[in-house]
């Protein structure tokens, strides 16, 4: 059972750039605080979070892991997160279990493209954000510079908390500490602008301190929280993982001035459609959230919650979202890393798993209540996967397996998808980079021992009309029984780019009797599966149907089904049809030496250049939104120009109408499928 309670607990989230150090910076504090006997190294690959056996291969983090620790009267949940790009389903799953986004900084490579759509995320859902500067000690650190340019990037409101000697070996604090000098930084001067910061957020306090009396702990803690609830102060740390340097102060920081569960900014949960606000309250019903699902070969499926609300022990029955039927807690754990470790109960702001619950799945709310309406908390906007490969299994029979494996896999990453072309027979699954679909047939192959052949997968063209048009097909068979007679008329009319399909029944007198009228949309959703001119979705059109004809024997379902079909393919071909491709936004990062060559052979590539960021080290980020039919080959191509120093990111924008060329292909390939079946 946890010796401390809600108020002892601090949960930060660990994320930041490839290669910033968080897993090696975890690590050393599970050491400093005695959580391990001796600190692991990501080379050895026996570090805490980084259990996994392809992340040992890749020396890198590549999802969330949770790990905890105890230090004096705190205890801390640390989730060490991905930096990699391509892994960003994770790491943005699991900042939503924490009230403290802790961004890691390298202090050579200062400020990189992770860093900032990180800063933005946090900034965005409210999470009280910390910066810390890690591998201070690495040669040709400029710390002076790297705080300015912080404060330049992400506001006046970044300040240090702690300093560094001259040395770099020892770190100060400087937020309680007033005096003082470390060779790089003035404490005083730090402590004031520190001060100064944060007695704004309280009128009375911020007379008390002009007028020169003394601001006690307590004042300046509570000062300093309702800073970091309102985003006026993100603080500074500094660190050496290696050394050590800074450790103590970091965990003396987050005991001391990080929120705990019961301060900073918890979600807002839904019930209907109503905002809940769950409270730190053990002894009230149970709110919980499940952040990640992690499919273990030693205890089978684990669901990965953070309680808001409420105890859970190991025999409460809890609900799944809106399910009916309850399930029992057999065994409550604790995780630390790929280790499991069972407890008596789960106070709120613990983070703790169940196993071996089939119903229980990514983004569901666990609760005690016998009410009807579901708890739900507000979806993250994670970045839609692009990036695809259609799939075969290379050995006959294992098709079921390869099933089996692609949906644990979608179970655990939020960023992953897969889809079935029934039409083509293609099974394609999609991430967000080469990368991320690298490691996961790696993991299909090593995990799940499914190996498979890829190839690139049919592109997610859509259709859509460019003007209002009417259609009107009338379906008679005559078969020497019952016949079939069905007849409609109807208009389209295109909509807003993301509007959607909007069915309108406009039939007046019974001219298609009401029973009908499913069987005619159903007729018109086939093709709007289908496609009307290139076998690919319509979308953003609004179809009226105002008229038909029936007969009181004939008429049957398949017959308006089948006029429906027909008359919308008519009024298709007369609206001006058009094919519309996926355009995605893309950041190519390479030296700054070939920003020439890369710029070019974007153009080349249909690209439209929206602007150019240049990064520490000589890199530059060019950035443009593309259609995505011209990166199936661009992987390859800029390892090519870069000499492998160039990576890429994308993610969805939106749908453009392809070139008139590439239309009259499409169409010209297109085979339809009989409409009179």
């Amino acid at each position: 059972m946890p010796q401390y309670q809600t108020e002892n607990i601090r949960n930060i989230a660990l994320v930041g750039h490839a290669g910033s150090g968080k897993t090696t910076l975890i690590e050393a504090l599970l050491a400093k605080t005695g959580a391990v006997g001796e600190a692991g190294t990501v080379e050895r690959g026996n570090t805490t979070t980084d259990f996994d056996p392809l992340e040992q291969q890749y020396h890198h983090s590549l999802d969330s892991a949770i790990a905890s620790c105890d230090f004096e009267g705190m205890h801390l949940n640390m989730i060490d997160t991905a930096g990699f790009p391509d892994f960003r389903g994770p790491t943005l799953a699991a900042m939503s279990a924490v009230e403290t986004s802790a961004i890691v900084i390298n202090a050579h490579n200062g400020i990189e493209l992770s860093t900032r759509r990180l800063m933005r995320r946090a900034k965005r859902r409210r999470l009280c954000r910390m910066i810390i500067v890690n591998k201070i000690d690495q040669d040709n650190v400029d710390l002076t510079t790297l705080v300015r340019e912080i404060r330049e990037e992400f506001g006046p409101e970044c300040l240090p908390v702690n300093l560094p000697s001259g040395n770099l070996s020892t770190v100060s604090d400087c937020f309680f500490q007033e005096d003082g000098e470390t060779d790089i930084f003035s404490l005083s001067a730090a402590h004031e602008a520190l001060i100064d910061q944060v007695v704004e957020v309280n009128d009375e306090l911020m007379e008390k301190y002009l007028e020169g009396e003394e601001l006690s702990r307590d004042e300046l803690h509570d000062a300093c929280e309702k800073a970091l609830r309102e985003g006026h102060l993100v603080p500074i740390c500094f660190t050496s993982a290696t050394t050590g340097a800074g450790l103590g102060e970091l965990l003396k920081f987050c005991r001391r001035l990080a929120p705990n569960p019961t301060e900073g900014n918890p979600p807002p949960f839904y019930r209907g459609e109503d905002e809940v606000q769950a409270l730190p309250d053990p002894d009230a019903h149970v709110i919980a959230h499940v952040f990640k699902i992690t499919n273990d070969p030693f205890v089978g499926k684990l669901g990965i919650f953070r309680i808001y609300q409420g105890t859970v022990r190991p025999d409460t029955q809890l609900y799944i979202g809106d399910g009916r039927k309850p399930f029992k807690v057999g065994h409550l754990f604790r995780l630390q890393g790929g280790k499991h470790h069972e407890v008596e109960r789960g106070v709120p702001g613990d983070i703790c798993a169940v196993a071996k619950v089939d119903e229980i799945h990514y983004d569901a709310v666990l609760h005690d209540s016998h009410d009807e309406d579901e708890y739900r908390l507000k979806r993250i906007d994670f970045p839609q996967p692009m990036f695809g490969l259609a799939v075969n299994t290379r050995t006959r029979g294992q098709e079921q397996k390869l099933s089996q494996a692609l949906h644990k896999i979608s179970e655990e990453d939020p960023c992953f998808t897969v889809e079935h072309n029934q039409e083509l027979n293609e099974t394609v699954m999609r991430g967000l980079g080469e990368l991320h679909m690298r490691v996961i047939l790696e993991r299909m192959k090593e995990k799940y021992h499914v190996e498979v052949d890829t190839r690139p997968p049919r592109i997610a063209y859509r259709e859509t009309v460019t003007r209002a048009a009417e259609g009107h097909y009338r379906h008679k068979k005559q078969t020497g029984g019952a016949g079939q007679f069905g007849e409609v008329f109807l208009r389209i009319r295109p909509r807003g780019r993301g509007d959607g399909f909007e069915f309108i029944n406009k039939v007046v007198g019974g001219a298609i009797p009401t029973s009908l009228i499913p069987a005619v949309e159903k007729g018109i959703r086939q093709i709007l599966a289908e496609g009307g001119v290139a076998g690919y979705q319509l979308q953003d059109l609004e179809v009226e149907v105002y008229d038909g004809k029936f007969h009181p024997v004939d008429s049957k379902e398949i017959a308006f089904v089948i006029a429906a079909r027909n008359a919308f393919l008519d009024a298709i071909h007369n609206a001006g049809p058009q094919i519309l491709e996926p355009i995605v936004s893309i950041d190519v990062t390479v030296p700054d030496a070939v920003m020439g060559d890369i710029t070019g052979n974007l153009a080349g590539r249909r690209a439209r250049i929206s602007g150019t960021e240049s990064l520490r080290g000589g890199l530059v980020t060019v950035k443009a939104d593309i259609p995505l039919s011209s990166l199936s080959d661009y992987h390859t191509e800029l390892k090519s120009l870069t000499q492998g120093q160039g990576s890429f990111t994308m993610e969805f924008s939106h749908y453009d109408p392809v070139p008139r060329d590439v239309q009259q292909d499409l169409e010209k390939a297109y085979k339809p499928r009989d409409s009179e079946q």
